[in-house]
């Protein structure tokens, strides 16, 4: 004979319901445990009392005599005006003009003799191309064609006795051309040597070259030393090894 179980005498039946319940009274009981707070009556009176007798406390008021400034002086002031003479008199200056008029009589006259003309020089400066007769390099003879031909001869081979490499454009590597241009005065000395180049080391050594220039006869311009102004250039080239 098979045995049949009331379903309401299942304990277990709401198991899991009875669970919830008892965990989320648990957790409101924790809740308000954690949050409950208690104060002391005795501090908390004490506290109040001292309070209220911070805010009876009169605060005495002090006064401060200071007295009154004292009044500002009179100034008394004297109606009476008194009228001063002069005792001594002014002698006033007559400044007489400089100035010459038609009707004035020019007593020294200057004769024309006795004013001394002095000549000043003027630099002249004749083109190379142009001059009469070119500046005479030493050794340099003949007419005035011969004497440029000789006379650019005699600066390359000057150019190429004193041309000097410079050490320090060598290793930088600096090359190019330096135009020079120098002006040989009317006394045959070469001077105001100028140049323009790529670089300054290049431009102070072509500058040295054409510094050691010797002495020249000057060119002239109608039989009188004048200055020719001169210009050359200068290549600075490095020879690939």
């Amino acid at each position: 004979m098979e045995l049949k179980k009331n379903p309401k005498a299942n304990v277990g039946r709401n198991s899991s319901l009875y669970f919830a319940v008892g965990l989320n009274v648990m957790l409101v009981l924790t809740y308000l445990g954690l949050e409950h707070k208690t104060y002391e009556k005795e501090s908390t009176k004490i506290d109040i009392l001292m309070l209220q007798e911070n805010l009876e406390e009169d605060i005495p008021i002090t006064n401060i005599n200071i007295p009154p400034p004292p009044p500002p002086p009179k100034t008394i002031v004297s109606e009476a005006i008194r009228v001063v003479e002069d005792v001594e008199d002014v002698e006033e200056t007559v400044v007489e003009s400089t100035e010459i008029g038609q009707d004035d009589i020019i007593e020294d006259v200057v004769a024309v003799e006795d004013v001394e003309v002095v000549e000043v020089e003027e630099d002249i400066e004749v083109p190379f191309a142009v001059i009469e007769r070119v500046p005479q390099f030493p050794g340099c003879t003949g007419n005035n064609a011969e004497l440029k031909a000789c006379f650019q001869k005699k600066m390359q081979e000057h150019l190429q006795k004193n041309f000097r490499y410079p050490q320090v454009a060598a290793e930088l590597n600096i090359h190019g051309r330096v135009f020079v241009f120098f002006l040989i005065d009317k006394n045959g000395n070469v001077t105001k040597i100028k140049s323009r180049g790529p670089d300054k080391i290049l431009e102070n050594e072509a500058e040295r070259i054409i510094g050691l220039l010797p002495k020249m006869e000057p060119g002239k311009q109608r039989n009188k030393p004048v200055g020719v102004p001169y210009s050359i250039p200068i290549n600075f080239v490095l020879q690939q090894q």
